[in-house]
């Protein structure tokens, strides 16, 4: 491949570009009327207008897609993460095309597309299940009985599901047809689907998972683990790799399951296995991503590998350029999706324009964002504007290099979890490593980060009035970074 379409939008378009112009391959961007002037749109070196904001007119136009790549002589697609990344129907077009996609299969990608078919596959090499029903529920009274021989409380599971949607938990059997038929009817609403499983209740779970490449050549390597319990809505916030409470031996045991999932649908390309883990530290197969995560990068850190040159090679029909025995974890990265969301306002999200956009520098510090200042947070897509990402040579650097990162990161014009992220950085139940997925539920109130902007709205008024005394400057023109010493300092002015 000496050109490829990068069929997506913002950071992960640019991440995906950078490595394959460090490849010698050219790129084109796709793009949408929200993003004429994004910066993937002006990196690459050609760009296909694909249709009007909405994505269902742009970025999940598989034909238009297509298109364009017979438009630039383009011969393969990244799909990055998100849109089409993991839709088979979109994989087989690109196939029947003649184009190669930079992806798995389309079979792999239906078979683990379900959580049913996926635990069936998986079952196939004992891999570790949480007990639960293997099939879609038909019966509702066979499955009440099944729900009392697992143990309440239970999970009742949208088959296509993710991100929390046509998700349930029930404490009681009495609330079991209830809760089941709420389920189903969010599973049909959401996917299309309303076929729904049930599983035991995990209750103060760890969200580990294992990232896994595959070639055409039958191998199959794990890159270790990530850690991404803290979560918000279902949806990952905060991811660092190694994990903390992992032991070697419980590492090789998860990154030999993970590989036997991978290997369970002949995997190709990067994918990443998803496990829980209880109290015990017991782990159980969740589900498998086909696709590029959008926390890669600390794997990237830990590893030295990167992952996207890693797929474009094995896309090309090239083995794994190293071997399983020759990995190593070396240091510890830490990573926060800065997202434009509010963390007071139950995470809602907030749209409009980076009045204040500087990224933060310095040793260990990592940034792939598709934004700089002056530029509008469209409201059609994820809100998400960058990945923050920190390494230091052992988890209490990596830490410290995150709240320094977190403190020069100027953002000003919207809302953003930047905050939050500093919460979760200085909780002890984080920096202990004692956390699960309901970090936020058990920890964070709004209040907590309403005695830093209360702060923040002092140090600018005393900024301000200091410098409009001293003749230096206009009101328009002072902007002071989260984090400031100003106060601490300001006798010394």
């Amino acid at each position: 491949m000496q050109k490829i379409l990068v069929a997506n939008r913002g950071e992960i378009a640019l991440r995906v570009m950078r490595s394959a112009r460090e490849m010698g391959i050219k790129t084109v961007a796709v793009y949408s009327a929200a993003d004429r002037d994004a910066l993937h749109v002006r990196y690459a070196d050609e760009a296909v207008f694909i249709g009007e904001a909405p994505s269902s007119q742009s970025y999940l136009a598989g034909e238009k897609i297509i298109d364009a790549c017979r438009q630039t002589g383009a011969e393969g697609i990244h799909p990055g993460y998100g849109f089409l990344s993991e839709n088979a129907a979109f994989a087989r077009m690109v196939r029947e095309a003649g184009l190669i996609l930079i992806g798995p299969s389309p079979e792999a990608m239906e078979v683990m597309g379900n959580k049913l078919s996926a635990k069936a596959a998986a079952m196939k090499y004992n891999i570790p299940m949480v007990p639960g029903t293997e099939e879609a529920i038909t019966d509702i009274n066979e499955a009440k009985q099944r729900a009392i021989e697992v143990g309440f409380p239970i999970l009742i599971k949208a088959a296509a599901g993710g991100g929390g949607k046509g998700m349930r938990i029930v404490d009681a059997v009495s609330d079991f047809e209830e809760q089941m038929q709420l389920a189903v009817s969010e599973a049909t609403s959401a996917f299309g689907d309303g076929s729904v499983f049930i599983e035991r209740y995990v209750s103060s779970p760890k969200h580990i998972e294992i990232q896994v490449l595959g070639d055409t050549h039958g191998n199959i390597v794990h890159l270790f683990e990530r850690d991404c319990s803290v979560q918000r809505r279902h949806q990952k916030v905060i991811e660092e790799a190694p994990s903390a409470v992992l032991t070697p031996a419980i590492r090789e045991r998860m990154g030999k399951c993970a590989v036997d999932v991978a290997r369970s649908v002949n995997y190709t390309g990067a994918g990443t296995v998803e496990f829980i883990m209880d109290e015990q530290l017991n782990f159980y197969f969740l589900e498998m991503n086909t696709r590029l995560q959008v926390e890669h990068p600390v794997t990237e850190l830990i590893t030295g590998i990167d992952m996207v040159k890693e797929q474009i090679r094995i896309a090309r029909g090239e083995a794994i350029s190293f071997k399983q025995e020759e990995l190593e974890i070396k240091g510890h990265a830490v990573e926060l999706r800065v997202y434009a969301e509010d963390p007071a306002n139950n995470f809602l999200p907030d749209i409009g324009t980076l009045q204040t956009y500087v990224i933060p520098k310095g040793p260990g510090v990592r940034v792939d964002d598709g934004f700089e200042q002056g530029m509008e947070i469209p409201i059609y897509y994820d809100p998400m504007i960058a990945k923050l990402i920190t390494y230091g040579k052992d988890r209490i650097e990596a830490i410290e290099r995150m709240v320094r990162a977190i403190n020069e990161y100027q953002i000003t014009g919207i809302t953003t979890t930047l905050g939050f992220g500093r919460f979760v950085m200085q909780h002890e139940a984080f920096t202990s490593g004692k956390f699960d997925t309901h970090f936020v539920k058990k920890y964070f109130t709004p209040e907590v980060l309403q005695i830093g902007n209360e702060e923040e709205a002092l140090i600018a008024a005393l900024v301000m009035e200091r410098l409009l005394n001293a003749g230096k400057v206009a009101a328009t023109e002072v902007v002071v970074s989260e984090g400031s010493n100003w106060v601490r300092n300001r006798k010394e002015l």
